[in-house]
């Protein structure tokens, strides 16, 4: 007993116990910053691309019609694109749920559901997913207050996130918007909601680093005070060690010079000032720490799930349409930032009609990325409801302007190619000029008429014009990325080399195409960082020939006649 008794009062155990002490509870704060600023910084990114995403999922959602849904049964075309549209960004999105209803007003204690887009991985077994017409009683008094909140309009979203209590579940988030018709009035409510899994991860992954870390200390500082116990270093590290528990207790410096008298041992010395500069770094360093780990953590997070977001809504499967040999396309899209502002697209509207589609949305970044995503659904939305192009691009204008309190603006080429006689309709709203290849010719800029920019100004009209694709013609379509691309003396690659670079082979496929330009760029801009995003769009039109493709819906046909009308 009193062998123990010796060791426990002896110095050599109180300096190792004063360490260990120390470095768990510096180790504690820092793993405590760490693990409350990693929460709330992941819960931020989750909550604010949650709602950009159920905000896109609500603009492909028409409001008025969700009762119409209801009393057919989602038996019409238009609710099967939606639902194929909400089932896509479920999918690529990688949420859990996307669903929409119509909340009983009469009590908010029951909805009945007109969308549930689930994803495949979910986990959850079929049956648990509710279809249209489902009646659920709400949950608890929470989401009847926010019902009602939505209905009344004092409530534009809400988002709810469940990181505790979770009995062995993932931390999940949904995020709630009202739906609101032509009149102004909530027609129903749509939700988004998704597993936080990389929360749970990433505060494990912390949690393990921050106890090896401090296991690692200790043995080290342990090992130290063994060997290094003596009298003339005893009191010095007495002193140094209390130094040291007080500005753990108190975050303060020590008073200027206490640190340079305690002991004239050279070692012991440079020990008392690194303990002094110690002492300044570490109160720089948990200055920083919260503020760099939560804004690193937030950007890295914020700009992965963008450029997710941005690549899954762009066409990347070629040949798209294998089943047709009629014509070829290929397109290509490289952001000067993590995500860019331009978009392609391609989608046949009709068994013989195919829209192209190439736009440029003002600025870089996030905020190009998410108004380029609902600029690509507005077009696509409006293209499919059997408008003709002019009238593509004078829908979609009202629509930007309409939503647009950051005053941005996409400029937008649109066109409907008629696959059986190779006729052209497109219209041009402040677009790049593109440019023609005739069968055996080369390619030619294309000086089509021009109309204002989408989301400028309201009420605006865009003229059509008509172009024929012979057998054996092809389109090259571009953003400004190309001829604007700059080396490292700010000299433009221009129109004319664009050409030049198209007419090396001007036979060849579209993707060697694309191929050719791409490379003509990159030698010409060498080692300067691209000054904006390149996007280009190819077609080459082989003439009339049978194909085997996938029969369209009566919706679609519907809509192309409407457009065959118009133009």
């Amino acid at each position: 007993m009193k062998k123990y008794e010796r060791l426990f009062e002896s110095l050599n155990f109180r300096i190792i116990s004063y360490v260990l002490v120390l470095l768990i509870l510096f180790s504690s704060l820092v793993g405590y910053i760490g693990y409350t600023r990693f929460t709330t910084g992941m819960t931020a990114a989750y909550s604010e691309t949650m709602l950009k995403t159920a905000e896109t999922a609500a603009a492909t959602v028409n409001p008025d019609r969700l009762q119409a849904y209801l009393d057919n049964g989602g038996a019409d075309a238009d609710y099967r694109f939606t639902n194929g549209m909400l089932d896509m960004l479920c999918q690529k999105q990688d949420f859990t749920f996307i669903y929409a209803y119509c909340v009983d007003t009469t009590d908010y204690n029951h909805y009945t559901i007109v969308f549930n887009a689930a994803n495949q991985n979910s986990g959850y077994a079929e049956d648990d997913i509710w279809t249209i017409g489902h009646v659920q009683e709400t949950r608890n008094d929470e989401y009847r207050q926010v019902y009602r909140a939505f209905y009344d309009g004092t409530l534009s979203h809400k988002t709810i996130l469940r990181t505790s209590n979770l009995k062995g579940a993932e931390p999940f988030i949904h995020t709630m918007i009202p739906l609101k018709g032509s009149d102004g009035t909530v027609k129903g409510v749509l939700t988004v909601q998704a597993e936080m899994t990389e929360l749970n991860h990433g505060r494990y992954s912390y949690l393990q680093l921050i106890a090896a870390a401090l296991v690692f200390c200790a043995m080290i500082a342990s090992t130290a005070a063994h060997y290094y116990f003596g009298r003339r270093i005893v009191r010095p590290v007495k002193l140094l060690a209390r130094e040291t528990l007080r500005f753990a207790e108190e975050n303060s410096l020590a008073p200027e010079g206490s640190l340079k008298s305690l002991s004239d041992i050279g070692e012991i010395r440079i020990l008392a000032s690194s303990i002094g500069r110690m002492e300044e770094d570490t109160l720089r360093y948990m200055e920083n720490l919260t503020r760099i780990t939560s804004e690193k953590e937030r950007i890295s997070t914020e700009m992965a799930l963008a450029a997710r977001i941005q690549a899954s809504m762009l066409p990347s499967d070629f040949p798209p349409f294998p089943d047709r040999n009629d014509f070829e396309i290929y397109g290509s899209m490289h952001p000067a930032k993590e995500v860019g502002g331009d978009f392609y697209d391609y989608f046949m509207v009709s068994k013989d009609y195919l829209a192209l589609v190439i736009a440029d949305v003002s600025g870089k970044g996030v905020p190009a990325a998410l108004f380029m995503m609902i600029s690509q659904i507005l077009v696509q939305n409006a293209a499919m409801a059997g408008l003709s192009p002019g009238a593509v691009l004078e829908t979609v204008n009202q629509q930007l302007y309409q939503q647009n309190p950051e005053e941005m603006f996409v400029t937008v080429w649109f066109g409907i190619l008629d696959l059986k006689t190779g006729d052209l309709t497109a219209a041009n709203a402040g677009h790049e000029y593109p440019m023609l290849k005739a069968p055996g010719g080369v390619f030619e800029t294309v000086r089509d008429k021009h109309g204002f920019v989408l989301g400028g100004m309201p009420s605006l009209r865009y003229k059509e014009y008509q172009m024929k694709l012979e057998p054996g013609s092809t389109l090259f379509l571009y953003t400004d990325g190309v001829p604007e691309s700059t080396d490292n003396e700010g000299h433009q690659f221009g129109l004319a080399q664009t050409l030049e670079a198209l007419n090396r082979t001007p036979d060849a496929s579209p993707v060697q195409l694309l191929r050719n330009v791409e490379e003509a760029v990159r030698t010409f801009t060498g080692d300067a960082p691209p000054f904006d995003d390149m996007t280009m769009l190819c077609i080459h039109y082989n003439g009339p020939q049978l194909s085997s493709g996938e029969a369209v819906s009566e919706a679609s046909e519907e809509g192309m006649e409407q457009t065959q009308q118009t133009v």
